[in-house]
């Protein structure tokens, strides 16, 4: 059962207790609109380093984090990430779900709040961009999830890849975050890890290159 009066966001981590320890309380400690509860999922898929340590200890500090795990055994098709994330998004309780980045925290304290601003003007899909020399974040928002998949499918094909760029960021559609309503977030997840012949990815940066740019004109 969704709510309207919570935000979820979802990080599915591997081996990552160092980032967490450095990159989490960064995510539980965003002020959000008045009224509205944050609850934060990490799915642990099977990690092997003390990232289930870390997430207990941060659990006891924070009663807005929940944590699940991937076993190893599990059988998996087509990509572990995009089972974790499903675990995470199957036990959101909101109507918006945002799937993160452990490496990728919220860069202002406003950033949440950008999130839900941007949710109240309607559409599907929102994505967040930083703007690290700057110091800010910008948003943007797609009527339906089919207009965004372009982005998430070339930002997203392997884990840890497609956000390394630094150069003309958004034109890349190299986002940090991306928000979707919970009702097509499960198609989002389809989108994410995966695997492109050279020519089908050339394609793919250069058709959200160019929408991305006719959106700055």
């Amino acid at each position: 059962m969704t709510t309207d009066n919570r935000l979820s966001i979802v990080i599915a981590v591997h081996d990552q207790a160092n980032e967490i320890e450095q990159n989490l309380e960064r995510f539980l400690t965003q002020p959000c609109e008045e009224g509205c509860e944050v609850e934060v999922i990490v799915v642990d898929d099977s990690s092997t380093d003390n990232t289930p340590d870390v997430l207990t200890q941060m659990k006891n500090r924070y009663p807005q984090l929940y944590t699940t795990f991937l076993p190893k055994s599990v059988v998996f098709n087509p990509s572990r990430l995009q089972l974790a994330l499903s675990v995470g998004v199957k036990a959101a309780k909101s109507q918006w779900v945002v799937l993160a980045d452990i490496s990728r925290p919220p860069l202002t304290e406003d950033w949440l709040k950008g999130l839900q601003q941007q949710a109240a003007r309607g559409g599907e899909v929102m994505m967040s961009y930083s703007d690290k020399k700057h110091n800010s974040v910008y948003y943007q928002t797609w009527q339906t999830l089919d207009d965004a998949a372009p982005l998430i499918r070339k930002a997203e094909r392997r884990p840890g890849n497609g956000h390394q760029g630094k150069w003309k960021k958004f034109r890349r559609g190299l986002y940090d975050a991306v928000a979707v309503r919970k009702d097509c977030v499960h198609d989002a997840v389809r989108l994410f890890d995966k695997d492109f012949s050279s020519y089908a990815l050339w394609k793919l940066r250069w058709q959200v290159w160019w929408r991305n740019t006719d959106n700055c004109a």
